[in-house]
């Protein structure tokens, strides 16, 4: 039997909504859309390359709850309501994946709240043993 489990961040938002940060199934690990909330404050910074870091340290958090590193990350996704903010997070993109280099998309679409400015999906396969 295939392994499912889910992982929790404790953000008010899993409980509100009902869902979990991320789901491991197998050695795959789907990390749910992923904002620049501090989920230990729910606060969120206004700047957008400010709520990239986040987003980021979020996920990572989740990948080692997993049992997996950003390094294992397959795919990213994107997602901004404004396309002018994507370029000026490059640099935070690029530091955290430059040397994993998974496939990408980014989208421009709305967010659930409008203090939100990226949204980041992952995905990641589970090392081996």
């Amino acid at each position: 039997m295939t392994e499912r489990r889910a992982v929790f961040s404790g953000s008010t938002f899993e409980d509100q909504i009902g869902y979990a940060r991320a789901v491991v199934v197998g050695d795959q690990v789907h990390v749910s859309g992923t904002t620049g909330f501090d989920y230990a404050t729910m606060t969120i910074a206004d700047d957008v390359v400010a709520q990239a870091e986040q987003c980021l340290r979020n996920i990572a958090a989740a990948l080692a709850e997993a049992g997996c590193t950003m390094a294992d990350v397959v795919r990213v996704r994107y997602l901004l309501p404004d396309r002018a903010d994507f370029e000026p997070c490059w640099p935070v993109l690029r530091a955290w994946f430059g040397d994993v280099r998974p496939a990408a998309t980014m989208l421009v679409c709305g967010l659930a709240d409008p203090r939100m400015r990226i949204e980041i999906e992952a995905y990641a396969q589970r090392p081996t043993t």
